[in-house]
C-alpha cells in the first residue's frame, strides 16, 4: 500500500524533507473556536485538515503534477490561541502572519473558525493596498457585533469592510436584518453571489488584481461538507469550487489564503479530506498553472 508513506510526519501531506527556507507555501494552523455560536469542535479542525492530507495523492491529474515539488509546503506549529479572547487571538495571529508576509511565503492559514480570518487584513494591505477580499460562505458575517464581541466569527467581513473597499461574497444564502440593512446602505449587493447567482467571470470582474481568499466551508452544500458548524442548505458543491478558484487564480494575484469552520465528525471524514483537498488544489494553482 502506498499510504505507508503517509504515517510520518504528522505535518500537511505527510511530506518530508521540507524547509521553511526553501517552501514557498507556509501551512499556519489556527486552532481557535472563541466564538461559536451553534456547533463546536472548530479547534479540531486543523489537525484532521492536515491527517487527511497525509492520505492524499500528491499528484494532481488536473495540473500534471507533484503539487509540493513545484511550492515546497511547510507546516508550522500550531499557534497557542485557544484560551485568548477572540480580539487578543486577532492580535497574536495578525504578528505571526506579518512575518510570514515579509518572508515572502504564500500563507495557507487552516482553522477553527472565520474569526481568525481578519487578522491577515493588515499585513497583506500594506504590502499590497489594493487588497480585495473573496469570501466563500453561506453566511454574509457582517454583522457589526455578535455575542457581545466586534471580533466574532459573524463579524470577520464586516472587520474587513473597515478597511476594505473591495469584498466579493460568494454562495451567501442566509444574513440577518441588521446585514440587510448594512448591505442596502452601503450599496454591497453587486457584490454578493448567492448559488443561484454563480457566475464566475462576474465575480472575477469585481476583484482587484491582488486577492486573498477565505473559505468557509459551509459555502459548501451541506450534502457534501457536514462537517461545519453553521450547515445551510442549498449550497456550491465541488465543480463549482474549482471552476472558480482555477478562473481566479489564472487571471488574479492570489496573495493568501484560508480554509476555515471545520468541525470534525467522528466517523465521517469525508469533510476533512475535502479540505484538505482544497488546501492543496490552491496551492497548485498558485505555483503549478
Amino acid at each position: 500500500m502506498s499510504y505507508q508513506r503517509r504515517v510520518t510526519p504528522n505535518n500537511f501531506g505527510g511530506l518530508a524533507g521540507q524547509s521553511f527556507e526553501n517552501a514557498k507555501a507556509v501551512i499556519l494552523p489556527v486552532p481557535y473556536e472563541g466564538t461559536v455560536s451553534y456547533g463546536s469542535g472548530t479547534s479540531n479542525g486543523p489537525q484532521a485538515i492536515i491527517q487527511s492530507s497525509r492520505f492524499m495523492e500528491w499528484y494532481d491529474i488536473e495540473l500534471d503534477a507533484e503539487i509540493y515539488k513545484k511550492s515546497g509546503i511547510f507546516t508550522l506549529e500550531p499557534m497557542a490561541v485557544s484560551d485568548l479572547q477572540p480580539e487578543d487571538m486577532t492580535v497574536k495571529v495578525e504578528k505571526e502572519y506579518a512575518k510570514l508576509v515579509e518572508a515572502n511565503k504564500f500563507v495557507v492559514m487552516i482553522g477553527g473558525e472565520h474569526s481568525i480570518s481578519y487578522a491577515t487584513d493588515r499585513p497583506l494591505r500594506e504590502k499590497y493596498p489594493d487588497l480585495s477580499i473573496l469570501q466563500w460562505d453561506a453566511h454574509a458575517d457582517l454583522r457589526d457585533s455578535f455575542e457581545g464581541t466586534k471580533f466574532s466569527h459573524g463579524c470577520a467581513m464586516r472587520r474587513f469592510y473597515d478597511n476594505a473597499k473591495r469584498i466579493v461574497q460568494v454562495g451567501i444564502r442566509s444574513f440577518s436584518v441588521d446585514e440587510a440593512e448594512y448591505i442596502k446602505k452601503n450599496n454591497l449587493r453587486g457584490n454578493i453571489f448567492t448559488p443561484t447567482e454563480f457566475n464566475v467571470e462576474k465575480i472575477i470582474e469585481r476583484l482587484s488584481p491582488n486577492v486573498y481568499i477565505t473559505v468557509d466551508l459551509d459555502g459548501f452544500d451541506p450534502s457534501i461538507v457536514p462537517a461545519t458548524g453553521t450547515p445551510e442548505p442549498g449550497g456550491l458543491f465541488w465543480k463549482d469550487f474549482l471552476k472558480l478558484m482555477r478562473a481566479v487564480f489564472a487571471k488574479r494575484n492570489v496573495v493568501g489564503c484560508d480554509v476555515v469552520e471545520l468541525a470534525p465528525i467522528t466517523g465521517q471524514p469525508s469533510s476533512d479530506f475535502l479540505s484538505a483537498l482544497a488546501v492543496y488544489k490552491m496551492i497548485g494553482y498558485k505555483f503549478c498553472q
